[in-house]
């Protein structure tokens, strides 16, 4: 085991190994254009992610469907929460046809909660990937998921579209649940993985660090999602988007984010991808194999 010292200054100033570039380049205005052109929303911008200007800058991007607004109010999310207005059914071939516009090898979709529909945007999500498969047959799919609310028939119609990853974060540790996901069940998102293994697809969730987990809880969260099904993790640092969200209680160094993937994989796992500024899209097209 290792040391997980609190430093008082480590709350206030982001360590060196935070550092990331500002988005430039050919390719990075490439994405803006048609990222704009077609309306689409993107986790990139939504949720502040600090990668945006290296994965843009490759081509690539991560579109959010079914609006930019969630019905839920997850206590780290830098995503508007509200109520959603609607939905536009117009939104999957907009998606598709910017995917092939860009020629994306390997396309990662997510999107807002939306609770308040009957079906919570599992019809939008296999028009989308339906349309994607047909206009780019060439193109890797992963879709990053809602849990549905435990309504497996709506899991089913999204993922027998036969997406070639399908994750699901767990985002925290289950003691925090309350404090960090309010409106979801730590239970719920395993059963969620398990069904989704049991349905021939491959499986990939999340976990952010520094919101106050212990090492042990860590190792523990691990173990139930290699337990559950779970064949891709990805483990990065929790940033604080706005004062209005949870702060950061400690910033996790790179040795211990080296040992997280060691005993992940020794767990039985098959690719944990884990690092302070990893996050669920990061690398994702190493994770189809």
């Amino acid at each position: 085991m290792i040391e997980l010292p609190i430093l008082a200054e480590e709350r206030v100033k982001k360590p060196s190994w935070l550092k990331v570039k500002l988005p430039t380049g050919e390719n990075y205005r490439r994405v803006r254009k048609i990222v704009d052109q077609h309306k689409l929303h993107t986790i990139c911008e939504s949720g502040s992610c600090p990668n945006m200007g290296e994965c843009w800058g490759a081509g690539t991007a991560t579109f959010m469907i079914l609006g930019n607004v969630c019905t839920r109010s997850c206590s780290f999310c830098a995503v508007a929460t509200g109520k959603a207005l609607g939905y536009d059914r117009e939104e999957p071939k907009r998606v598709a046809d910017a995917i092939k516009l860009m020629d994306v090898k390997h396309a990662v979709i997510t999107s807002v909660n939306r609770d308040e529909l009957p079906d919570k945007g599992a019809t939008v999500w296999a028009d989308t990937i339906r349309l994607i498969k047909e206009t780019s047959p060439g193109t890797t799919i992963e879709t990053l998921i809602p849990d549905f609310m435990s309504k497996w028939d709506l899991l089913y119609q999204v993922i027998d579209e036969k997406p070639e990853v399908v994750s699901h974060n767990i985002e925290t540790v289950k003691r925090l649940y309350r404090k960090v996901r309010p409106q979801a069940k730590y239970e719920r998102s395993l059963e969620q993985i398990l069904k989704t293994k049991e349905r021939g697809r491959r499986t990939k969730s999340g976990i952010m660090l520094g919101l106050g987990e212990t090492q042990e809880e860590v190792l523990e969260t691990l173990y139930d999602l290699n337990k559950w099904g779970c064949d891709v993790v990805t483990i990065g640092q929790y940033l604080q988007p706005t004062k209005m969200h949870l702060k950061v209680e400690r910033f996790v160094k790179p040795d211990e984010f080296n040992f997280y993937k060691e005993e992940g994989l020794k767990m039985g796992l098959k690719y944990v991808e884990s690092g302070a500024l990893v996050r669920s899209s990061y690398h994702a097209e190493r994770h189809v194999f």
